[in-house]
């Protein structure tokens, strides 16, 4: 299979547009790690991203009567950039469907294209049955993200020239996957001519269509799909990248958001340049392999994929990203209600920093305390920093929750720890996502309506495709079928988040 790629990838078309990026040592990175790291830095193509790359390859190989017709996608992100100037610079018609929740920054950067953007639904899915009608109706020729042996071959063009770049030892390849057409491109060409090297791909775990499909031994589509990482938030792998990936991959690993987050530090430290969420997967799942396997003196090729990010996520990231380092823990801890207690629990901590403290009078017996707290730099060698925080503080005789993996902590929580409200009765609190846009939170208030008191809210814009919304609903026992039922109807996403540790320990 990797050698009908072969010939492809040879043969591709894609220096018309796309430029031959850099493989960048990342110095920081492999003194930290003991590897050998180097950067693939697709982000500095001219769209700043690989997607560009696949896109020319299957519109410049288009027949003559298909170029007159035009060429359509859908897509929120990179590949519609990619598919937009592809087709302006071959001088063809094109037309971008994007979800109605799609940030105006990448929306403006496929207009500066020339393409016509149609602005259709909250989610891809909307935006893509709605795409497949256009290409029916107005018989245009339908580029695909991914699923296309073209669109590959197109994206294999980077592992010719990382091969080309460093050909001394190679012991790894980390990937990001999404639908899997860089994956498999690169793929197919390593293994028929370096297939001594390991072919890694990294997705995010909200998205992780490819670990559930090698694990069933077919493509699967995930219920539900996070949206974090944009670039790579695909609910099934493609057919033909799924074929080609399941001879010629070595293993996939999942990383989490904040991991992610960690990721984009770690190359902004490097490099100076921020990746995207997905620009950054593989680094983190770099890290996680090296963790696992510990492995030294390696040398080992990431895809830094791209960086088309919004300013306003950058709070975020910053935010996570020591979470994900592992060089901060949130912890909830219990100390006496009296003069000097803080000061002792200080003395506790020894030699640590805090890097934040939220408390609210509640009782004159106990306080609990919202608190963030620095831990060392991580080492593979080393214990780990926040068990040994959790474990000194109990033994000092302080009650101690670790709420650095809690959504609800991280997200609202320590933004909003004001006390508790022992007059509120029958609060029950849920998480809701919804789609981002003008006028989506006050839509969402008007969903759902004066049927129920709300007794708590926070929402926070992330610069993102979704809001996120904490939420407390008054409602007695036995309105709860009743409300169930409502919150099914109105559409939205959300999680139950009544029996929180965060919530319950702040705020119930």
């Amino acid at each position: 299979m990797p050698k009908k790629y072969l010939k492809k990838i040879l043969d591709a078309r894609v220096y018309e547009i796309a430029i031959e990026t850099p493989l960048q040592p990342a110095p920081t990175l492999s003194k930290r790690f003991n590897n050998q790291v180097f950067l693939k830095r697709e982000d500095l193509q001219p769209v700043h991203s690989f997607k560009l790359r696949g896109a020319y390859n299957k519109i410049a190989q288009l027949s003559d009567t298909q170029k007159t017709a035009g060429v359509i996608c859908a897509s929120a992100g990179n590949h519609a950039q990619g598919v937009a100037l592809s087709a302006k610079t071959l001088g063809i018609k094109a037309t971008i469907v994007m979800p109605k929740t799609t940030p105006p920054i990448k929306v403006n950067a496929v207009r500066s294209h020339g393409a016509k953007v149609v602005l259709f639904g909250d989610t891809f899915d909307e935006a893509f049955q709605h795409s497949q009608k256009l290409t029916t109706e107005k018989k245009l020729s339908y580029i695909h993200p991914y699923d296309d042996p073209d669109v590959i071959a197109g994206q294999g063009t980077v592992a010719m020239e990382m091969l080309r770049q460093h050909p001394g030892k190679i012991d790894a390849i980390f990937v990001p996957v999404g639908g899997g057409g860089l994956l498999a491109g690169i793929a197919a060409y390593v293994k028929f001519v370096r297939p001594e090297i390991k072919i890694i791909g990294v997705e995010a775990e909200e998205s992780a269509c490819l670990s559930a499909a090698m694990k069933s031994g077919r493509r699967v589509t995930l219920p539900e799909v996070g949206i974090f990482a944009d670039g790579i938030a695909v609910a099934q792998i493609g057919k033909e990248p799924f074929r080609v990936i399941k001879s010629t991959v070595d293993q996939v690993i999942t990383v989490n958001s904040d991991e992610i987050c960690a990721a984009i530090k770690d190359i902004f430290d490097d490099t100076r340049s921020i990746a995207e969420p997905a620009g950054a997967t593989a680094v983190a799942g770099m890290k996680k392999y090296i963790d696992q396997h510990q492995v030294s003196d390696q040398t080992m090729l990431v895809i830094e994929s791209g960086a088309n990010l919004n300013f306003d996520r950058l709070r975020h990231i910053a935010e996570r990203a020591e979470l994900g380092e592992k060089r901060e823990a949130l912890i909830c801890v219990t100390i006496p209600e009296k003069p000097g207690s803080f000061k002792s629990f200080c003395n506790a901590l020894g030699k640590r920093n805090i890097t934040e403290f939220n408390y609210r009078f509640n009782s004159d017996q106990d306080a609990q305390i919202f608190v963030g707290v620095q831990l060392p730099e991580h080492h593979l060698d080393s214990p780990n920093e926040k068990t040994l925080l959790l474990n000194s503080l109990a033994e000092k005789g302080y009650p101690v929750v670790d709420l650095s993996d809690s959504e609800v902590a991280k997200l609202h929580i320590r933004y909003m720890v004001g006390g508790h409200a022992k007059q509120i009765k029958d609060e029950q609190v849920f998480r809701f996502e919804f789609p981002e846009r003008p006028g989506a939170l006050n839509n969402f208030l008007n969903t759902l309506g004066q049927n129920w008191n709300i007794a708590m809210f926070h929402y926070r814009n992330h610069g993102a495709a979704y809001g996120r919304v904490l939420v407390g609903i008054q409602a007695p026992k036995q309105d709860q079928k009743k409300l169930d039922q409502f919150l099914k109807k109105t559409g939205y996403r959300y999680q139950i988040e009544t029996n929180n540790d965060a919530y319950r320990l702040f705020l119930g």
